[in-house]
């Protein structure tokens, strides 16, 4: 694998439009465009030929032999994985500490079933969702191989954590939850980009298929 160093000034570059999006907006979001844009050779990083390296090791990827470059996003997803994770986590604290301050009927809402139940499951999902990701992340500390796609199960179920958390926290809040004095508006549409990018949550679960079938895992 290789990459380029395009510099700002470099002939053939420039930026598109700065896109508007539902979350995340702090993150600014441009289309690259490389139009005859010819960069030298000097500025590439990596994908050179290594002496250090077995012959054995570069055989036929195809044929499933040899390192996998695409195995490096296993360890690139477990920081969106742990994004996300901590987006659920404020989601579900702030929605706990509302519930707990906030009375009906002459007691606090956590007291009733149907929203006690939801914070239940919340504080379930979320820790869920920490121990994937602490799992992985213990296999890299530990050198081992994320060859069962470790990584695309804690960002994937990350993820979709993120945005149901999310959602219930804005519903727990109620009216409160779907105005901006709140936090809770802002982490529902911020969740939402964590089932899309570094892969989106469909491409993650045929990742993790294929490393359940066992020619695969070789």
């Amino acid at each position: 694998m290789a990459a380029f160093i395009v510099e700002r000034d470099n002939p053939g570059l420039s930026m598109g439009k700065v896109e508007r999006k539902l979350g995340v907006r702090a993150s600014h979001t441009a289309e690259v465009v490389l139009d005859g844009c010819r960069v030298p050779l000097d500025n590439r990083l990596g994908g050179e030929p290594r002496s250090d390296v077995a012959p054995e090791a570069v055989r036929d990827r195809s044929k499933g032999k040899g390192p996998n470059p695409l195995l490096l996003l296993q360890y690139s997803r477990l920081t969106f994985a742990a994004a996300s994770v901590g987006l659920a986590r404020a989601a579900f604290e702030y929605a706990l500490d509302y519930a707990s301050q906030r009375e009906s009927m002459g007691r606090p809402i956590i007291e009733h079933q149907s929203v006690g139940n939801k914070l239940a499951d919340m504080a379930m999902r979320v820790d869920a969702a920490r121990l994937l990701l602490w799992r992985a992340g213990w296999m890299v500390d530990a050198g081992l191989p994320l060859d069962g796609a470790e990584g695309s199960m804690a960002k994937c179920f990350g993820g979709d954590v993120a945005v149901w958390v999310a959602q219930e926290a804005v519903q727990i809040l109620g009216g409160h939850g779907y105005m901006e004095d709140h936090p809770v508006e802002k982490w529902y549409r911020d969740a939402k980009i964590y089932q899309i990018w570094e892969g989106t949550n469909e491409i993650q679960r045929s990742i993790i298929s294929r490393a359940l079938t066992p020619h695969e895992r070789r």
